[in-house]
């Protein structure tokens, strides 16, 4: 018999910003949630003070049970859910690590950016995975302390099977998640997942390049600036698009959008650029861009890095995607600092 949602043991692996805002939904709502994070000054507060969490609505202390990574050869009791939370070069790692303590019959999901849920379900069972995208925007930069871009009410999830094994599980991830923001069932979520590729390589790398929010790319620097930034992103999308094609995906909704949002549409990049940009709001800080400032290596290679390689691999230039990557390489290596001039050089390498 299957057990109660308030029954089950519930980890949420890495909890980094986007882990600790679900975690404290999940743990608010009752639910027997234990964090495992690897940064040990951020699981120590959390351990003495709990997670606190701004938002535009306040700021709400949750009480958690968390532990170090270190900590979890030390469990004994399997648990039936693990929401991976991770960024995505870790899940490698990361999942062999939890995959002596999922239940037999648990589930792993993984709600991050990037293509991770079928390698998932090779290294743990397509019977123990379920498909996730996810959009929340959160920032962490002291421990234990976060601020959520996306509230609960505006954080949305899109769960769905891509493979037959799962089917019948789908419905049990969906209800946990809705604790922690609104939920889709998609039909096809792998091809969700890039979509929300293809948002994020129209969004998360290029604003990291210039050190700028939302406001600060399309607003704050001119109408002239705000156009080429506008034009370069919706250039990286039509090579995320066209890579997309090449893989078998298709447009299906994304972010609470409706099917004729995305399908047999002329402006369905547009269409996503503008979803997102409205829905983390003007100053929210993108989860590369805070790599950057932390000195940390990002996702980018995964996000643009996969598009080039996927257009070069079927005989069609990325030059957007291939400056976006290049550009970050730099950045990472300390040869180049993040700044609105930017701008320039990128449209100036991807057009050279």
């Amino acid at each position: 018999m299957d057990k109660r949602a308030t029954d089950k043991r519930i980890a949420v692996l890495s909890t980094g910003a986007n882990g600790s805002c679900i975690a404290a939904d999940l743990t608010s709502a009752g639910l027997d949630v234990t964090m495992i994070d690897h940064w040990p000054a951020h699981v120590d507060a959390m351990r003495a003070n709990g997670v606190t969490i701004e938002t535009r609505d306040g700021t709400a202390t949750t009480p958690v049970n968390a532990i170090h990574l270190c900590d979890v050869a030390t469990l004994t009791a399997p648990f039936d859910i693990v929401l991976l939370t991770s960024k995505a070069y870790d899940s490698r790692w990361l999942t062999e690590l939890i995959r002596p303590h999922l239940a037999e019959d648990g589930l792993l999901v993984a709600v991050q950016n990037c293509m991770t849920a079928e390698m998932i379900a090779e290294m743990v069972g397509p019977e123990r995975t379920v498909g996730c995208v996810v959009e929340l925007s959160s920032q962490l930069f002291e421990p234990a302390r976060i601020k959520r871009n996306t509230e609960t009410a505006r954080t949305w999830f899109g769960v769905g099977a891509f493979d037959p094994a799962h089917e019948d599980r789908v419905q049990e991830v969906a209800e946990l998640l809705a604790h922690a923001g609104r939920v889709d069932i998609s039909e096809d979520v792998i091809s969700a997942k890039w979509m929300k590729l293809i948002t994020n390589t129209m969004s998360m790398g290029i604003k990291a390049i210039c050190n700028a929010t939302n406001a600060q790319l399309f607003q704050e620097n001119g109408p002239d600036y705000a156009a080429t930034a506008r034009a370069i992103c919706l250039r990286s999308g039509e090579e995320a698009l066209a890579a997309g094609q090449f893989l078998g995906y298709r447009p299906v909704p994304v972010y609470g959008l409706k099917p004729e949002d995305v399908e047999n549409t002329n402006n369905l990049l547009e269409t996503l650029l503008d979803k997102i940009v409205a829905d983390v709001g003007p100053t929210a800080i993108n989860t590369v861009l805070q790599d950057h400032m932390k000195g940390r290596y990002s996702e980018v290679d995964m996000i643009n890095g996969l598009v080039a390689d996927e257009c070069r691999a079927n005989g069609r230039r990325s030059p957007v995607n291939d400056a976006i990557v290049e550009m970050t390489r730099r950045i990472h290596a300390g040869e180049l600092s993040p700044g609105t001039e930017n701008l320039e050089l990128l449209h100036r390498e991807m057009t050279g």
